[in-house]
């Protein structure tokens, strides 16, 4: 394409050039002989004037008297009758110009000049135009070589983003050229690439979410199938497989939550629940991990609480600030409920050391954490809550107590506060208990990020 621009361009400086090229050296040309042949003939007129003077006053003509008259590379003969004829220079060879003028007195003046100064004239005059003609392709060749460049280039650099944008790099680079064409195209590139990067940061998104928000189901689901491998008992094996079938049913309603909130961030799903089910549940399907941890699963608060939200995504929030608090805190893991104007309230907390200082409000950010963890558990637990119309907070670092909000259901009646309901924790050397022996040592305390 470069080299079709510059050819294009000299193509049509060179049609230019010619065309008035060739016509400037006609019209000079013309005028060159025109003007010499002017020039001779007011030559005549002068020599006759000045023979028409003398002849007049009785004088004699003479070639010395009118030789100083005349330009020295010019041929002149006078014709007096009666007299011989006067010449004055040499009679050129060859082409001439001539100029013949009569007198008032019968004399004939003829006065004649070499072609060879007017070949010469126009010889300069075409040198001149050749000269300009030259820069002119010089000047051309110059700027179709810009043009061609300035072209060329940013058609280059965007098919470099293009290969870009397919090789799996959808960073926009926001480079503009000056030509509004190319700019444009330009401008479709960037909102292309942007578009990809927002697709590839949702669906990576969706894949570290499903990774996370899976593991917490699947982990429960295999501690009950494990419960059904060491058990002989059909009535323990029936009630087991019955929890089992419950937890796949959350585990498909976690995956069809995942890809509908990949599709659309913004619709939910919600419905009034009963929120004891829900936390009920949670506590039978953490309880044998608490216990494997000697650890203590307790629940106060208000009951018969009537939430409005996606049963499924609550569960898998408390199950999130559950697991964070075994896998990270100390002590007894408590859930409180209560009312708080027109919201229900879940609080999660334990008797470990909490949040550190430094991280404070970033724990609910994405890769943030503590400890060596992923970072996205209480990330994607906020997203569940907030998708809902809820709310997930830290309304305490240490010992840490986090709290999720749900609006409650506005025609419940009031329900009186329960006493708290303790489990003695397991004792680490009882039978079906994890020492530290067999399960290794537990990680420091400390909130997830």
């Amino acid at each position: 394409m470069r080299r079709r621009l510059i050819n294009s361009t000299l193509a049509v400086v060179l049609v230019v050039i010619a065309v008035f090229g060739i016509s400037l050296v006609i019209v000079e040309t013309r005028t060159i002989e025109s003007s010499a042949q002017e020039s001779v003939q007011s030559e005549a007129v002068r020599l006759v004037s000045i023979v028409d003077s003398r002849l007049a006053a009785n004088e004699r003509v003479e070639s010395g008297v009118l030789s100083e008259q005349i330009t020295p590379d010019r041929y002149a003969r006078i014709e007096i009758p009666g007299q011989p004829p006067i010449q004055i220079g040499e009679r050129p060879a060859g082409g001439v110009i001539t100029a013949t003028q009569k007198g008032e007195e019968g004399e004939t003046v003829r006065v004649e000049e070499s072609r060879s100064a007017v070949s010469r004239e126009v010889g300069r005059t075409l040198l001149v135009i050749l000269a300009v003609a030259m820069l002119a392709v010089v000047a051309a060749v110059f700027l179709a070589v810009r043009q061609a460049n300035r072209l060329t280039a940013p058609l280059t650099d965007l098919a470099e983003t293009a290969e870009r944008l397919g090789s799996g790099d959808p960073r926009p680079r926001h480079r503009r050229y000056g030509v509004p064409e190319l700019d444009r195209v330009a401008d479709v590139l960037d909102s292309s690439a942007e578009r990809i990067a927002r697709m590839l940061t949702a669906e990576r998104r969706l894949a570290a979410d499903a990774s996370h928000q899976l593991r917490t189901p699947l982990t429960a689901l295999s501690m009950r199938l494990e419960e059904i491998t060491l058990t002989d008992d059909p009535d323990t094996v029936k009630e087991e497989a019955t929890i089992a079938l419950t937890q796949v049913e959350r585990l498909t309603d976690v995956v069809q939550r995942l890809l509908t909130n990949s599709r659309d961030p913004q619709s939910s799903s919600a419905v009034t629940f009963d929120l004891d089910e829900v936390i009920k549940q949670q506590i039978e399907e953490w309880r044998p991990a608490s216990r494997s941890e000697g650890r203590a699963l307790v629940r106060s608060g208000r009951q018969g609480l009537r939430a409005v939200g996606t049963p499924g995504a609550v569960s898998q929030v408390i199950a999130t600030l559950i697991e964070n608090s075994l896998m990270h805190g100390d002590g007894t893991v408590a859930l409180r409920t209560r009312v708080t104007g027109n919201q229900a309230v879940v609080e999660v907390s334990d008797e470990g050391p909490g949040v550190p200082p430094d991280l404070g409000a970033r724990v609910f950010e994405r890769t943030v954490s503590g400890r060596n963890s992923t970072g996205l558990g209480l990330a994607v637990a906020r997203d569940l809550a907030e998708a809902d119309g809820g709310r997930l907070e830290l309304l305490q670092a240490s010992p840490p107590v986090f709290a999720l909000f749900l609006s409650r259901d506005a025609d419940q009646p009031e329900v009186p506060e329960v006493p708290e309901e303790r489990e003695a924790p397991a004792r680490k050397d009882a039978p079906g208990a994890v020492g530290d022996e067999q399960r290794g040592e537990r990680p420091e305390s400390g909130a997830e990020a």
